[in-house]
């Protein structure tokens, strides 16, 4: 069987946010690319594909909703992302910085490529994102992990997830899902 992603708990993820913090580069937009995988669940090759639009409706705002089309979401099925106002407000700070975008811009630019990151090169960000910021085992699928057994912790019935999430098989929502001791006993007192 294959080693997974590691799954942050909120110590860490606040552990590399204040890694983002101490970077003065570009540190609006790590956060904000790092936090759309944690806070809904895009896979990194999703997130690097976005486009300003689908991000930023003409009027300057954020969309509630993120239409991923076929072309960008893994498998071919074209799914609708939620944007929760605690992820909104990230994505407000981001677009701030963002001067003259076009419509047809990357929402997630790179200094080197004004088309946006590459999938590989994005998981190489994350690696070493989260490698710097000293969370070992965590990866560029660390979030999509994050978020999913979040949901799962907080009592969100599995049809709820698989479809926040995309999957289309209950068995590959549930092998993302972890489970630790804490988990149990707290299970156990629910009686």
């Amino acid at each position: 069987m294959s080693k997974q992603a590691k799954t942050l708990n909120s110590t860490e993820l606040k552990r590399v946010l204040n890694y983002i913090a101490a970077q003065t580069k570009h540190s609006a937009r790590n956060r904000a690319l790092l936090l759309i995988t944690h806070y809904a669940g895009l896979r990194v090759a999703e997130a690097v594909s976005l486009r300003y639009s689908d991000v930023v409706a003409d009027d300057g705002t954020i969309r509630t909703e993120i239409k991923l089309r076929a072309e960008q979401a893994k498998g071919g099925y074209a799914r609708t992302v939620f944007v929760s106002e605690r992820l909104r407000k990230e994505l407000i700070a981001y677009i701030r910085l963002l001067q003259g975008c076009k419509q047809t811009d990357s929402f997630f630019y790179t200094q080197k490529r004004l088309s946006g990151f590459s999938p590989n090169s994005a998981a190489q960000f994350f690696h070493y994102l989260y490698k710097r910021a000293g969370v070992d085992g965590a990866s560029s699928h660390s979030g999509r992990r994050s978020f999913i057994t979040n949901l799962a912790e907080k009592g969100v019935a599995v049809r709820v997830i698989m479809g926040l999430s995309g999957h289309r098989q209950l068995s590959s929502v549930q092998s993302y899902m972890d489970c630790n001791p804490m988990q149990m006993r707290n299970a156990v007192e629910l009686l």
